[in-house]
C-alpha cells in the first residue's frame, strides 16, 4: 500500500472514530429508548466500516470477518431486538437518571478528556489513524459511566454494548490491527449471548414490576 493511500485511510479512520465518539455523548443526553438503540446501531456500522478500511487498506482479512460480524450483529439483528423488546414491555423513554442530562454531558465531557490524557503515552503503539486509541478509552469509560447513571436496564444493556465497541476499537487501532480472529469472535458471541439474557432479564423485571428501574431489585427479600 503507498504512503498516500495509507495517509488516507488513516485520516478516513480517524473521522469516523471521531463520529462513534459524538454519537456516544449523544447518548449520554438522549432519553428516547427506541432513538438510543438507533444510535448504538448507527455506531456500529461506524466500527464496522472502521474494520472494513482497515482491512482493506492493510491487508488484515481477518479484520473483515469481523468487520461482516458487526455489521449481521450489532447493526441489524441487535437493535432489531432489542426495538422489539421495547415494543413489548410498551415503555419508550429513560425517565429519571441519577444525573440530569447537562451534568452527563459534563462528566462524558471530562470522562473523554481523562482519555485523552491516558493514551497519550501509549499513542506510539498507535498507527490506524490519529487520536483512535483515546476514543476507544473514551468510549469505554463513558461507556462505564452510562451504565452506573442509568435506572432503565435496558439502557444498562446499551451502554454494555458501546463498551464493547470501545473494546473493539481499540484491539483495531493497535498495531495487531486486531486480536487473534478467534478471540474476536468467541468475544462477539459472549456479547450477543449477553445481550439475549439481559432481554430475558428486563422482560422478567418489567412483569415483576411494572418497570425497568432496577433500582426495584432492592425491593427483593430473601
Amino acid at each position: 500500500m503507498s504512503i498516500p493511500d495509507s495517509q488516507a485511510a488513516s485520516h478516513l479512520i480517524t473521522l469516523l472514530a471521531s463520529l462513534m465518539l459524538v454519537l456516544q455523548l449523544l447518548l449520554a443526553v438522549q432519553s428516547m429508548l427506541i432513538t438510543n438503540i438507533r444510535l448504538f446501531a448507527i455506531q456500529s456500522l461506524l466500527l464496522a466500516a472502521i474494520a472494513g478500511v482497515v482491512g482493506y487498506a492493510y491487508g488484515a482479512w481477518h479484520v473483515v470477518v469481523v468487520a461482516v460480524l458487526t455489521l449481521l450483529g450489532k447493526v441489524l439483528f441487535l437493535p432489531w431486538r432489542l426495538e422489539r423488546l421495547v415494543r413489548q414491555i410498551k415503555i419508550e423513554q429513560e425517565i429519571h437518571p441519577f444525573l440530569n442530562m447537562p451534568a452527563s454531558m459534563l462528566v462524558c465531557g471530562a470522562l473523554t478528556v481523562l482519555a485523552y490524557v491516558v493514551a497519550r503515552p501509549i499513542t506510539s503503539l498507535e498507527r490506524l489513524g490519529s487520536n483512535t486509541l483515546a476514543v476507544a478509552i473514551a468510549l469505554l469509560l463513558t461507556g462505564f459511566f452510562l451504565m452506573i447513571n442509568r435506572r432503565k436496564a435496558l439502557t444498562q444493556v446499551l451502554a454494555l454494548l458501546t463498551m464493547e465497541n470501545g473494546v473493539m476499537l481499540a484491539a483495531i487501532a493497535l498495531t495487531t490491527y486486531g486480536m487473534p480472529l478467534v478471540v474476536e469472535i468467541g468475544i462477539f458471541f459472549d456479547v450477543v449471548v449477553a445481550v439475549m439474557v439481559l432481554g430475558i432479564l428486563v422482560f422478567r423485571i418489567r412483569e415483576t414490576f411494572a418497570s425497568m428501574d432496577v433500582s426495584k431489585l432492592n425491593e427483593l427479600k430473601w
